[in-house]
């Protein structure tokens, strides 16, 4: 049988028994459950020249002569936050979020990236942000790095270049000594396999230097120490008078085997390992530092292509003891799953040497997954599921939280597939918390519509519609804002209720979108 009519077949079998099975009654979160919504500085803020900010390598990035960006669009305005912050206030306390999951802009705190030249317009910003928040009763859940690096650190190699670990920490003393009064919840850093792989290992992110199996791995290792530097600094300087938790976000994608052969079952394995192991297993694990067999593929290719040592950079026993238990919470970020597997076709398909060909494994979709606007984003809330329960299983059942998880569309205010979504992928919240995950919140993917990174504008991930094209950038609440404000009102989940207050039919002429009316 042919290798790909085998795995057709498979993914039919596999698929009929693994549907979430549907959820007819009411179901409560546990007490004390926090809901949020989260953002990211370069996605909404807009105000990329003003008052003394810096440039980004986004902001680089997305003015190249070339766009590498879907619609040529930048993030110079996008959902203007950064002089609107008052009217996403308000959507936060219409919504009643415990929490809102923001970042702060390195370079508009730190110009040039170091803390010698503090720029007070944008310190004078984000208090005023914080304290019209907590003016509402709104935790301010506070990311530090959220991927728009200053374009002066990356001149000198951003986060491959070992000392970014201290200037990271000089950046996070900066933030703690300005904003730790009243934030109490801290992420240091969001996504670093996306920062490492899609940024340094390849370019599908800025700073897009596609250099695999080598720079990607060189910004693990800095990141990680980077993370346990602003941990250990919070832990002796700050938090015995500012009392908060200090965490990290981390992605992580549910990989399945296409089948119960043992290759494939340990293709699923490498995959998580090299996804989010490479990151969670440092921190999360008594023994610290790289998973083992991660660290084994890496040096054996590397033995085989003849390079003198592992392109996996080794962590002392004291940076492991270091990086080890650095983390009062896990933040989760995951959205979708994958299937994977492993044969001869492998052989060939990625370059050498690099990140993927170090995985050693073929990544696949299913065709009759629900497909979202993006391309890599598909519905499968039973891998959600279960990647809840490896990470209780491999770490020691942390504290987590799930710091984004959401649904693009093409844009449109009846979201009756987003709303699917997060129905589905709550409901398998619950029954991980059931089966004893100790998940305490949960936070969508996003508040407002923003730039999503190469998307551009084309996926519209927000509970509310943003209108791009004016410039007061009107914000206007989708169906799935009225259910996701039920939930948080109730702390249940109710796949049957409809919001009483929205109207059958929205408006399909824009022009007449302004006679579009809802009971706040």
């Amino acid at each position: 049988m042919a290798p790909s009519l085998y795995l057709f077949l498979f993914l039919l079998i596999f698929n009929s028994g693994n549907r979430v099975a549907s959820k007819s009654k009411v179901r409560s979160f546990p007490e004390g459950f926090l809901f949020g919504a989260s953002t990211s500085a370069y996605q909404v803020e807009g105000g990329a020249f003003d008052d003394g900010k810096g440039l980004s390598i986004w902001d680089v990035t997305s003015h190249e002569k070339t766009s590498p960006i879907q619609d040529g669009s930048t993030g110079d305005v996008s959902a203007n936050s950064y002089h609107f912050y008052k009217q996403d206030v308000e959507i936060m306390k219409d919504l009643g979020l415990d929490f809102y999951k923001f970042s702060i802009s390195w370079p508009r705190i730190l110009p040039d990236g170091f803390a010698n030249n503090v720029n007070k317009a944008g310190i004078d910003y984000y208090n005023n942000l914080i304290d019209e928040m907590l003016n509402n009763s709104i935790k301010p859940f506070v990311t530090m790095y959220h991927w728009d690096l200053p374009q002066q650190l990356q001149k000198i190699g951003g986060w491959t270049n070992p000392y970014i670990a201290d200037w990271f920490k000089d950046y996070a003393s900066v933030l703690f000594e300005n904003f730790g009064d009243r934030v109490k919840h801290w992420i240091t850093i969001n996504g670093p396999s996306e920062i490492c792989y899609g940024g340094y290992g390849s370019d599908l992110l800025a700073p897009m230097l596609n250099m695999t199996g080598i720079a990607d791995y060189a910004c693990a290792k800095n990141v990680l120490l980077a993370h346990a530097n602003a941990y250990h600094l919070y832990d002796e300087m700050f938090r015995e008078h500012q009392n908060g938790t200090i965490g990290i976000a981390l992605n992580f994608t549910w990989f399945e085997p296409t089948s119960d052969n043992p290759d494939d079952h340990q293709a699923a394995r490498d995959a998580r390992q090299f996804l989010f192991g490479q990151y969670a297993h440092p921190i999360f694990t008594k023994e610290g530092d790289f998973p083992e067999e991660f660290k084994r593929k890496i040096a054996g290719k590397s033995a085989e292509q003849s390079f003198k040592r592992s392109r996996l950079p080794e962590l002392s026993a004291t940076e492991v003891t270091a990086i080890r238990g650095s983390a009062d919470f896990l933040g989760i970020n995951s959205y979708t799953t994958k299937m994977v597997y492993r044969d001869a076709s492998i052989e060939g398909m990625y370059p050498v040497p690099s990140y993927m060909d170090d995985m050693g494994v073929v990544i696949v979709k299913d065709s009759m997954w629900p497909q979202s606007q993006t391309d890599w984003l598909q519905e499968v809330p039973w891998g959600f599921y279960k990647m809840l329960r490896e990470v209780n299983r491999l770490y020691d059942n942390p504290l987590v939280y799930i710091t984004e998880n959401g649904w693009s569309t093409a844009g449109g205010l009846l979201d009756e597939d987003r709303i699917r979504y997060l129905r589905n992928y709550l409901s398998a919240l619950l029954d991980a918390i059931d089966a004893g995950c100790n998940v305490q919140g949960y936070s969508v993917w996003s508040m407002i519509d923003a730039f999503e990174w190469r998307d551009g504008y084309n996926a519209k991930f927000g509970l509310y519609e943003v209108d791009f094209s004016n410039e007061d950038r009107s914000r206007t609440p989708r169906k799935s804002a009225f259910i996701y404000k039920e939930i948080i009102k109730s702390k249940s989940l109710d796949p049957h209720y409809e919001p009483e207050v929205y109207l059958e039919e929205v408006p399909e002429n824009e022009e007449k979108k302004d006679d579009y009316v809802y009971n706040k």
